[in-house]
């Protein structure tokens, strides 16, 4: 047990030997971000000598045993980095994954090529965005890190993540995008919300469906299992969300408009068969940094 006077080195070894011994997978990662968090600073700043104060060895102690029981880590430090950016994160929101940063980087290579096309066209306002599934905005305000000055539009179906949402809208955004209406967060269910946006409205739709077919759902890892069932269950076959977005989406995006999608690394084959069967344009798929097949990209046709 973790306890008051504790020498930090000793005290790292106990908890990374303790999470080691409960099965998580990244023992000794997980060991420093809790040590840092109770800490509230790096280790590497700390005296070769310095021992726990009593708070933060209770802290310590609270943080492992929640490690032990496999919460996630996101969860319990209650920030996650995505794309350079701190995102607010615990029960209830999908957990931010670096993989997830593909879409960011597939989508920011075309936005200036989308933009110079509405330029041509006569239509030079900023670049309107809509991120569907938002879970904590990861996506969407990433991209707005990049592209200031474009219209986002983040949908989010879950009471619990749209608390995440705003949080980090407003803190990363800042309160007077959200008050003038550059930045949106608004509650909605990607089956139905279509219904009530504009048409031709956006230039850009990303989204991270869940995906997880009912197979995957019954073989998740405890921390996984932790993260909210809503975010995950993509039916029967992991494609419920797919067919929706081949299906109701075109009309959303302006002529040329692009869309991206979050996909299971064995779900490009059938993803693209949906839209191509919907009508999209050059659909092709843009593998993560492991070479797996992450994003999946398709144009409304001009």
């Amino acid at each position: 047990m973790v306890s008051a006077q504790m020498p930090l080195r000793t005290a790292k070894t106990e908890v990374r030997a303790r999470l080691a011994a409960a099965g998580c997978e990244n023992a000794a990662m997980d060991a420093d971000a809790l040590l840092e968090k109770a800490l509230g600073a790096p280790v590497w700043q700390c005296r070769a000598d310095a021992v726990l104060s009593e708070a933060q060895a209770r802290l310590l102690e609270e943080m492992t045993c929640r490690r032990e029981r496999r919460e996630p880590l996101q969860y319990i430090l209650g920030r996650w980095g995505f794309y350079a950016l701190e995102l607010a994160v615990g029960e209830g929101v999908l957990c931010p994954r670096a993989d997830t940063e593909t879409i960011v980087e597939a989508v920011l290579a075309r936005a200036p090529g989308i933009a110079e096309e509405k330029k041509a066209a006569g239509r030079p306002a900023p670049l309107r965005l809509l991120d569907l599934c938002a879970g904590t905005g990861a996506i969407g305000l990433a991209l707005l890190s990049r592209l200031p000055d474009a219209q986002l539009v983040l949908v989010e179906k879950s009471e619990a993540a749209f608390r995440y949402l705003t949080e980090n809208a407003r803190r990363i955004a800042g309160e007077a995008r959200l008050a003038e209406g550059g930045v949106q967060p608004q509650q909605g269910d990607l089956f139905t919300v279509w219904h009530t946006l504009p048409a031709g409205g956006f230039d850009i739709i990303t989204c991270n469906p869940p995906y997880l077919t009912a197979q995957e759902m019954r073989e998740l890892q405890p921390e996984v299992a932790r993260e909210p069932t809503l975010a995950l269950d993509g039916g029967t076959d992991g494609l419920d969300f797919y067919r929706a977005l081949a299906e109701h989406y075109q009309r959303c995006l302006a002529p040329g408009g692009l869309l991206a999608l979050e996909i299971g690394w064995r779900q490009r084959k059938a993803v693209c068969g949906l839209l191509a069967d919907a009508g999209w344009a050059d659909i092709a798929a843009v593998p993560d940094l492991a070479g797996n097949d992450r994003c999946v990209l398709a144009y409304r046709r001009a």
